[in-house]
Order: structure tokens, then C-alpha cells, then sequence
């Protein structure tokens, strides 16, 4: 049987349908945080992780060839349900982690530290992680800076929504604007005279209308249906002035 998912998983998703972030491809300014991570850090690894249902999903990368693994494996999984900075100092001497694949095998990790990142609603997402090969422990301004970091690919995070709700915004202004420029359109005509109703009000006939809407002159003929009827209404009234 399928497993649903929980409420918090739920939220989580949505949360990342919103961003739609996930499957992009690489971007500068997520790169660059990913490298920032690293560099201060001192650690060869460092991710932008994601995690939806069934993987983590890599944003940005630092030392590491995957692009995604499954969250059953994920440390960040765990990484996620904290409110603060999660931190591993030796994963061979925590018993929840010392058996997963990439403990014990590529990319052999033997130090974890992630920052959540958090949505402003209060919904974890994923993780900016920093990784090493041995164990180790962070300076106090290291972690500070993992967090600043961590709050700004959320910042970043934000920013995509925005400029996704706008364009969201401006489509549909525009489709508007086509829609009343479609009304426009057609012209209000009565239906017993034909007389066209303009932008005030005004009941104008036909040629009256395009007159004072446009550049169209009218010269006049009759066509042939119209000088069919007209003679044969002729030929009646001139029978009827011989009968009288």
C-alpha cells in the first residue's frame, strides 16, 4: 500500500511548487553561495539541497558528482525537522546516519552541518549543507556565516517568487487588455434599426457612425437585389395608378 504523504510533507511541496525551483537549471547566484559554503566553511562539499517526496535534489553543488539522491539516504532529511543549524561532527559515531550509502561509501561523509531553509511561513524545504570527508567542529563564526548564507538562497528563493507572481500578474493584465480590446470590437447595434450606440451614448446611423470614427466616406448605388425590389415596387404602384 502507497504510503501517503504527511501533512508536513505536503506543505513542503506546495511550498516548493510556489518556488518552482525544482529541476532548474544552474544558476550564477546559487552556485556562487554553494562556493561561499565551501570557502568559509573550509569543507570540500557544500550543496544546495531541495527535498521533495522521494529525493534530495541538488540546486547548487560544490566536490559532489550526484545531481539527486533518494531521501530515504539523505542526511538533510533529518537536517530539515531542526530548528536551528544540524550538525554531525563524526558520522561513524552516530548511530543514525553511520550506516547510510554515503557514509559508508562515495562520497564518504564523515562530517554534516546544515542549515534549514526555511520558508517565511515556518516550512523547511531543504538545507545549505557544508561536508567533509573527516570528522570535525565549526567555529562559532562559521556557523554564523552558514546561516547568513542559508538566509540568503532564501532571500534569493523569495525573489523568484515574486518575479514569477508578477509575470503570473502581467499575462494575465495583458490577457485582459486583449479581451476588451476583443469587445471593443463589436459594435452595439440595435437590433430593430441598426443604428450602432458609440462610446457616448449616441444612436448613430450606419454611415454616421464610420464618419465620426473613422476616415471611411460613403459614396451611394443600389445593388442589384435592392434595384430588383425597387423595380418591381415600381411596377406595382405603376399598375395601380392605370387601374385607378
Amino acid at each position: 500500500m502507497t504510503q501517503l504523504p504527511s501533512p508536513v510533507d505536503q506543505c513542503r511541496i506546495e511550498a516548493l511548487r510556489e518556488y518552482a525551483i525544482l529541476d532548474t537549471t544552474p544558476e550564477q547566484g546559487y552556485d556562487d553561495i554553494s562556493r561561499l559554503t565551501s570557502f568559509i566553511c573550509g569543507t570540500p562539499i557544500a550543496t544546495i539541497t531541495l527535498l521533495d517526496l522521494h529525493r534530495q535534489w541538488f540546486k547548487a553543488k560544490v566536490g559532489l558528482e550526484a545531481s539527486e539522491t533518494p531521501i530515504s539516504e539523505a542526511i538533510c532529511a533529518t537536517a530539515i525537522t531542526q530548528n536551528d543549524l544540524f550538525l554531525v561532527p563524526d558520522t561513524h559515531q552516530d548511530e543514525r546516519f553511520v550506516n547510510y550509502p554515503c557514509v559508508t561509501g562515495n562520497p564518504h561523509i564523515r562530517f554534516y552541518a546544515g542549515a534549514p531553509l526555511v520558508t517565511p511561513g515556518g516550512i523547511a524545504i531543504g538545507t545549505l549543507c557544508a561536508i567533509d570527508r573527516v570528522p570535525r567542529e565549526l567555529s562559532p563564526e562559521q556557523k554564523d556565516a552558514l546561516q547568513s548564507l542559508a538566509r540568503q538562497v532564501m532571500a534569493m528563493l523569495e525573489l523568484r517568487r515574486a518575479v514569477k507572481a508578477l509575470d503570473t500578474a502581467l499575462a494575465e493584465k495583458r490577457a485582459a487588455e486583449e479581451e476588451v480590446d476583443a469587445l471593443r470590437d463589436l459594435l452595439p447595434m440595435c437590433a430593430w434599426c441598426r443604428k450602432i450606440r458609440d462610446d457616448e451614448e449616441l444612436w448613430l446611423g450606419l454611415e454616421e457612425y464610420f464618419t465620426r470614427h473613422s476616415n471611411m466616406r460613403f459614396s451611394h448605388g443600389i445593388c442589384p437585389e435592392c434595384a430588383k425590389g425597387f423595380r418591381k415596387e415600381i411596377q406595382t404602384k405603376t399598375v395601380r395608378i392605370e387601374h385607378s
